[in-house]
């Protein structure tokens, strides 16, 4: 019966986390704002390589696994990173064609970042209930560091792939959307 539950639950947060991100790509910013946002984050990821983008990754997700706070910090994660991916279209217009959730869905990295996201949002939330039943703790610590350790686990793979993709597929990338 738990298992079922806790299945449950992280689907759901599948859900909320992927209707966040779309809001996020439909939340529109002015072409200038589009243009700084994207001179900032250039600067951001400049140089970073796979460890580097774990590191991002795990500083966004492990917040999520804090009681109720996940919840509103996994929304907010998701919805910045849609509205990342607006700015991006806006500047880039060939990317208008790509469905928003084809990122997360379609490309292994993404679909490791959506699991490990929807892990520690839907684990917040069952602590948070914990929480509000006045049930001790105890009982899903054992649990939590078990998912905690399948976050870092899966945001570790998602970081090395999606490094050696920008590595491999990046130019390639880049070539194309400058003749289109």
């Amino acid at each position: 019966m738990f298992r079922k539950r806790r299945v449950l639950v992280f689907i759901i947060f599948i859900g909320i986390f992927s209707v966040s991100y779309l809001i996020g790509t439909e939340s529109k910013l002015s072409d200038e704002e589009s243009q700084s946002f994207l001179k900032e984050f250039q600067k951001a990821v400049e140089g970073i390589d796979a460890i580097g983008i774990f590191e991002h990754n795990a500083s966004v997700a492990l917040p999520m696994f804090i009681p109720g706070f996940g919840l509103a910090w996994g929304a907010f994660a998701a919805w910045s990173t849609g509205l990342a991916f607006g700015a991006l279209v806006s500047t880039t217009p060939a990317l208008a064609k790509v469905p928003p959730l084809a990122l997360l869905y379609l490309s292994p990295f993404g679909l490791m970042e959506l699991a490990a996201y929807s892990i520690g949002m839907s684990r917040s939330f069952l602590l948070i209930i914990t929480i509000i039943r006045k049930k001790p703790l105890q009982s899903e610590m054992r649990q939590t560091i078990i998912e905690i350790g399948i976050v870092v686990a899966l945001l570790l793979a998602g970081g090395f792939i999606e490094y050696y993709m920008i590595q491999h597929f990046g130019s390639s990338v880049v070539n194309a959307k400058s003749t289109l």
